[in-house]
C-alpha cells in the first residue's frame, strides 16, 4: 500500500513519517538548512506479513502544489495532518480539494503536535476536521492525536496503518505496465534510474519498455520493488527501475514507462472535468490553465463541449488540449489549476485519448462520451456499439483502455471482425444497415449507368460506406458475396441480377479491338486511334470498351486508355517486385523498369492506388499488405 501525506506547510508531515518509519524523507540540503520539504520523500516499513509499506511525504508550501501532485497522483490511502496549535489551514483545505477531485476514498488523519497545545484546543480543532470532512470521500474517517516529539499515539496510528494494508484487497495485475516517473537519476556503475508508481500491470527484469510519450524504447536491466531488490513489480507497488538504453536527461517527472502498446502520444483528450464551488471564477472557452496528470505538469486548453461556460460547483465534458503531447489513458485522474498556478480550480477523469479535434461538440460525440463514463469495460464497450454506426476499432480501444481483449467481452448481439494485428467490432443492426446501405447504392448505381457492370471496391467504398474501416468493409462484401447477395467480376462489384452481355455485333468488334491492344500491350493505343485504325465510330468504340471493361475483358486506367488483363498483371509485377526492393515504388523507378514515359508511369501507378494495390505515401506508392493483389499468386482480374 501506498501512503501519501497533505496538508499545510508545518503541520509536521515529515517529522510523524521519521516518527513512524524512523526514515527523514527530507534528503536536500536545502530541505534540511530551512526546515521545509521542498521535494518528494520517501520512506518504507515493513510489515509482520512480509509486505511493504511505502509512504511518499509531500510538500506543504502553497508554491510547491505542482510537486505535491507528482505524488498524490498514486497512492492508495491518504495520511491528512492537522497541527493542533494551527488547525486547518488553507493548504489543509486546496490538499483536501486536490484529493477529492482524486477519487482517493481512503485515509486517515493524523492531529499532531498535541504536546504544544491544551486538551480543550485538541477537541476543538478535531470537531473543525469532523466539519471539514463531512461532505467529503474522508467523512468519518478515523482521527488519531499523536506527537512526532513524545511519541504519544503513533503506535496506535501505526497499527491502523498495517490493518488498512492488510484490508486493501491486492489489485488485478491485468491490463499492461504502466509507471508515472517522479524522478530519473544516474547511478554509478548501474546507470539510468526512474523512481515512481506502477498504474497497471507488472514487469519483470528484462521486458522491453516504452517511454511515454516519446516513444524511444528501453530494457528493464534491474528493479526495485518498495525499497527491495526484485525480480518482478506490480501495480499498487513504488518502483525503481534500472533501465537500459536511454540516459537521465533523456526522460524527466511527468514521463511514463509503459508496455510498448500503451506508448500512445496524446495530444488532447475528451474527459468530464467538474470545476471547484471554491473556484473565484467561471470558465470559458479555451481557458488556460496548468494541467497535472500522473507525474506531469503541462499548461493546456479548455475547450467546452457542453454549452459556452462552466460556473463553479458545475461539470461538464470538456476538451483538453495539453501545449505538448503527453501520456494518458481511459480513467487517469487529473487536476487542473489557473494560469497563474494559484489556485486548484478542479478535477476530472480522462475519458478519450483519440479526441477528435473537429466535430467535437455534436449530440453523437456527447453520447459516446457519456457512454465512455461507464466504469466496467463490458458495458463501456456495449454502450459504445450502440452509437457506432460504422464499428469500433478494438485494437485502439484496448491500448486506449489498457483492456487486454476487449473481444472476449462483446455480447451475443454484437460481432468481431478481423483477429490479430486489426480487430474491429460491429453491433449485429449495424452490420445488417451497412449490408443494406451497399446493397441499395448498387442497385441504385444500375438503374443510373445499365451500360456499367457496377464500380471497383474502392470506389464503392467511397460512394457508400466512407467511414467504414477496409478490413471491415473487406468483410462485408465477402459475407454478401458469400450469401448469393453480391458479385465480383474483376474488379466490379455488382448485383448478381446485374450483368453486361455483348451483341453479336459488339463481340465481332472486340474481337477486332483486341489485337491491335494485345500488340504493344505496355503501351496501348488511345480510344481515338483504335476507331480511326477500324474505321469506326469514336463514341461507339468507347461505349463498347467500357462495356468489356465492366466485364473485366479490359482495364480502363484512365479515361480512353484501356490494358488488356495480361498487361496490368505485368505491370503489378513490376509494382510488387519495385516495393520489395526498396519499400515503395517511385514514379522514375516505375518508368525505367517498364520503359513507359513519366506520365504514363504516373497514370498506372495512380489507377494502382484507386484499385487498392498500392497507396500513396507523399512521393512513393506503398503496397498494401491488406490488397488481395498484394500476393504475386493473385491475378489482378480477380480483384
Amino acid at each position: 500500500m501506498i501512503i501519501g501525506t497533505a496538508g499545510h506547510i508545518d503541520h509536521g508531515k515529515t517529522a510523524l513519517v521519521h516518527a513512524l518509519t524512523g526514515v527523514d524523507t527530507d534528503r536536500l540540503k536545502e530541505e534540511k538548512a530551512r526546515g521545509i520539504t521542498i521535494e518528494l520523500g520517501y520512506a518504507y516499513q515493513p510489515l509482520p506479513n512480509g509486505e511493504v509499506l511505502g509512504f511518499i511525504d509531500v510538500p506543504g508550501h502553497e508554491r510547491l502544489i505542482h510537486t505535491m501532485l507528482a505524488g498524490a497522483a498514486g497512492i492508495d490511502f491518504l495520511l491528512l495532518l492537522v497541527a493542533a496549535d494551527d488547525g486547518v489551514m488553507p493548504q489543509t483545505r486546496e490538499h483536501l480539494e486536490i484529493i477529492e477531485r482524486l477519487g482517493i476514498a481512503r485515509g486517515a488523519v493524523a492531529l499532531t503536535k498535541i504536546d504544544r497545545v491544551e486538551a480543550v484546543r485538541v477537541e476543538a480543532v478535531r470537531r473543525e476536521i469532523v466539519d471539514l470532512l463531512a461532505t467529503t470521500r474522508l467523512a468519518g474517517a478515523p482521527l488519531f492525536p499523536v506527537s512526532s516529539i513524545s511519541g504519544d499515539g503513533i503506535d496506535a496510528l501505526r497499527q491502523h496503518l498495517f490493518e488498512a494494508s492488510e484490508r486493501l484487497l491486492r489489485r488485478s495485475e491485468q491490463g499492461h505496465f504502466r509507471l508515472a516517473v517522479d524522478r530519473s537519476f544516474t547511478l554509478h556503475g548501474t546507470g539510468t534510474v526512474v523512481t515512481g508508481t506502477v498504474f497497471s500491470g507488472s514487469v519483470r527484469v528484462g521486458d522491453e519498455l516504452m517511454i511515454a510519450p516519446g516513444g524511444r524504447r528501453v530494457r528493464l536491466r534491474g528493479l526495485h520493488a518498495q525499497n527491495q531488490p526484485a525480480e518482478s513489480g506490480r501495480i499498487g507497488q513504488r518502483c525503481a527501475l534500472n533501465l537500459a538504453g536511454v540516459e537521465k536527461d533523456e526522460i524527466e517527472r511527468g514521463d511514463w514507462i509503459v508496455a510498448p502498446p500503451l506508448g500512445i502520444p496524446v495530444e488532447r483528450f475528451d474527459a468530464r472535468l467538474a470545476l471547484s464551488a471554491q473556484a473565484s471564477r467561471t470558465l470559458r472557452h479555451w481557458f488556460p490553465v496548468h494541467l497535472h496528470l500522473g507525474a506531469a505538469h503541462v499548461m493546456a486548453h479548455l475547450v467546452l463541449l457542453e454549452g459556452d461556460r462552466l460556473a463553479p460547483g458545475d461539470s461538464v465534458f470538456v476538451q483538453v488540449v495539453p501545449d505538448r503531447p503527453i501520456g494518458a489513458l481511459h480513467g487517469d485522474r487529473f487536476i487542473v489549476r489557473d494560469a497563474e498556478a494559484r489556485q486548484t480550480l478542479g478535477g476530472g477523469r480522462v475519458l478519450d485519448i483519440l479526441a477528435p479535434a473537429r466535430k467535437r461538440r455534436t449530440q453523437e460525440r456527447l453520447d459516446t462520451l457519456a457512454a465512455l463514463e461507464f466504469d466496467a469495460p463490458a458495458e463501456r464497450l456495449g454502450r459504445l456499439l450502440d452509437h457506432a454506426a460504422w464499428g469500433l476499432d478494438l485494437d485502439r480501444l484496448q491500448a486506449a483502455w489498457n483492456v487486454p481483449d476487449l473481444g472476449a467481452l462483446l455480447s451475443l448481439d454484437s460481432r468481431r471482425i478481423g483477429t490479430g494485428a486489426q480487430s474491429f467490432a460491429v453491433a449485429q443492426s449495424a452490420w445488417l444497415i451497412l449490408e443494406q446501405r451497399l446493397l441499395q447504392g448498387l442497385a441504385d448505381y444500375h438503374e443510373r449507368s445499365a451500360e456499367e457492370l457496377g464500380p471497383d471496391a474502392g470506389r464503392a467504398r467511397r460512394m457508400w460506406l466512407p467511414k467504414l474501416p477496409l478490413p471491415m468493409f473487406n468483410a462485408l462484401v465477402a459475407e454478401l458475396i458469400q450469401g448469393g447477395l453480391l458479385k465480383r467480376t474483376g474488379v466490379w462489384l455488382h448485383r448478381p441480377e446485374h450483368d453486361l452481355t455483348l451483341s453479336p455485333g459488339e463481340e465481332a468488334t472486340a474481337e477486332r479491338i483486341l489485337p491491335l491492344l494485345r500488340r504493344e500491350p505496355l503501351d496501348p493505343p488511345w480510344v481515338r486511334d483504335l476507331a480511326k485504325a477500324l474505321d469506326l465510330d469514336e463514341a461507339a468504340v468507347r461505349r463498347l470498351m467500357r462495356k468489356m471493361s465492366g466485364q473485366g475483358t479490359l482495364f480502363q486506367v484512365v479515361r480512353d486508355l484501356f490494358y488488356v488483363p495480361e498487361a496490368i498483371e505485368r505491370l503489378a509485377g513490376v509494382v510488387r517486385q519495385l516495393d520489395a526492393e526498396t519499400g515503395g515504388v517511385r514514379a522514375a523507378d516505375f518508368r525505367d523498369r517498364t520503359g513507359l514515359g513519366r506520365k504514363r508511369g504516373i497514370q498506372i501507378l495512380e489507377y494502382f492506388d484507386r484499385i487498392g494495390l498500392t497507396r500513396r505515401v507523399r512521393d512513393t506508392h506503398r503496397l498494401r499488405a491488406d490488397s488481395p493483389l498484394a500476393d504475386p499468386a493473385a491475378s489482378v482480374d480477380r480483384a
